[in-house]
């Protein structure tokens, strides 16, 4: 499995797993997938995750990004925070993702994630 087939994974598993926590359900999936482990490292930290994103967002509360976004999001800034990837290549990616499964038609997605990836990526380095 590439890299970028691995990010789709693990950003559909955020959805799902937003998703069931919403729904108030257990998720039924994280013994069966493959990355499970990298699933559960990124909830293990989703509280810092999670604080880090709030903290870039300007008049606007995590929890109205749509779930699509919000998995999105939540695993660039994992990637940069935990994983220290580089910022362009977690940026990129997200943006990659962004335009897949979540652009509207006029880019406007795709532009918001932009710029609270690029706050995302500044706060991390401030905070490091």
């Amino acid at each position: 499995m590439t890299q970028h087939e691995k990010r789709i994974q693990l950003m559909h598993l955020l959805y799902q797993y937003d998703l069931s926590l919403q729904m108030e359900k257990k998720p039924s999936y994280l013994s069966e997938v493959d990355l499970s482990e990298s699933l559960q490292e990124i909830i293990n930290v989703l509280d810092d995750i999670d604080h880090i994103i709030s903290s870039c967002l300007t008049n606007y509360r995590i929890n109205r990004l749509s779930y699509v976004d919000r998995a999105i999001i939540r695993l660039a800034t994992y990637e940069m925070h935990k994983l220290k990837l580089e910022p362009e290549i977690a940026i990129n990616e997200a943006l990659n993702l962004t335009r897949a499964y979540s652009m509207l038609d006029d880019e406007k997605q795709v532009k918001f994630s932009n710029k609270l990836l690029d706050s995302i990526s500044k706060y991390i380095k401030e905070h490091q």
